[in-house]
């Protein structure tokens, strides 16, 4: 049987989670399952597309992104309707579209999904001719963001303190709906427009959506006042958002959306801004991912600490050696 033959693509500065060796482990793990691996890494924003383009052309059977929802969006963009499996080494702080298919936060288990060689087609959304494959948003949380992305201090603590200091002086937008048929003009908190489940980092802003159904979930938060706000962030993180008094959800295939000034927006977790018109649209089927599951219910409490001790699990299995080779 002729060996497979894969493009590994590493972005060595994605999240927080260490990469040396990686390549090496990757070349090895796979090489013992009929996979060829040709490493390379990015150098600069846009990389990771231009390189999974070569590595369509060239005619690898699959490209392998190791890093952050940005390089995984990157790559994707570039496998979109090529038939070339897409596998995914989650590395990034959010890791969105990897949790919500049941990609583990774990080299090892990762490259064992990919080896075992079961992939999905699964759909993505496009807005104003850019894709996404997790979420796109605006609002509150796109204003956060992209105040983030120009501290000059990052971490926790410093997106905690942008996020009360955003609160304080936040003033929603105006939107205007069309979908289905229907008009919904509503001065909303948050409108997020989701592919999968969550944001990344096991915050589910649409806990019922599914990524192989031809439909975006869409996500409307109602503003409220800090203490139904703060609710918000809790059932954001338990998965039960969707049961909250200020939430109100749908699922189009395609939506446009109006809003009075343009500005921030972020698309799957990357702030970036956009103008006042907005044109949405669901690609299904489009891109083929190695994955053991598409889509699996969210249950509400459960499954978000079911993954949170999964990730200290794999956590503690690397702080204590058990290396990719045992």
């Amino acid at each position: 049987m002729a060996e497979r033959r894969a493009l590994l693509i590493v972005n060595p500065i994605s999240g927080t989670s260490r990469k040396e060796g990686l390549e090496e482990k990757v070349v090895s793990y796979l090489g013992l399952h009929g996979i060829e691996v040709t490493p390379r890494r990015t150098t600069c924003a846009g990389d990771a597309t231009r390189l999974a383009r070569e590595g369509v052309e060239e005619g690898f059977d699959m490209v392998i992104a190791a890093g952050g929802d940005g390089t995984v969006n990157e790559t994707a963009n570039a496998l979109c309707d090529t038939g070339t499996a897409f596998g995914i080494i989650p590395c990034g702080s959010g890791n969105g579209l990897a949790r919500h298919l049941g990609i583990p936060v774990d080299i090892r288990a990762a490259l064992e999904i990919i080896a075992e060689g079961r992939t999905e087609l699964c759909d993505h959304g496009v807005v104003n001719g850019l894709n996404f494959f997790c979420t796109f948003g605006m609002g509150f949380d796109a204003t956060v963001s992209h105040k983030f992305a120009e501290s000059k201090h990052r971490g926790k603590l410093t997106y905690i303190s942008n996020t009360f200091r955003e609160y304080i002086s936040y003033k929603p937008d105006e939107y205007v709906i069309t979908a289905n048929g229907r008009v919904i003009t509503d001065r909303a908190f948050v409108v997020a427009v989701c592919n999968a489940s969550q944001y990344g980092n096991n915050a589910y802003i649409a806990p019922q959506a599914s990524i192989t159904d031809g439909l975006l979930d869409v996500t409307i938060i109602h503003y409220g006042n800090l203490l139904s706000t703060a609710l918000v962030g809790l059932d954001l993180m338990s998965g039960s958002i969707d049961h909250n008094m200020l939430i109100h959800t749908f699922r189009a295939r395609s939506l446009s959306i109006e809003r009075k000034n343009s500005g921030a927006v972020h698309v799957d977790g990357e702030p970036m801004e956009m103008g006042t018109s907005l044109s949405i649209e669901c690609m299904p089927s489009s891109l083929r991912i190695f994955t053991p599951r598409a889509d699996t219910p969210i249950r509400p409490l459960l499954t978000p600490i079911m993954s949170m001790m999964n990730d200290i699990g794999y956590t503690l299995r690397n702080v204590f050696g058990k290396n990719l080779d045992k």
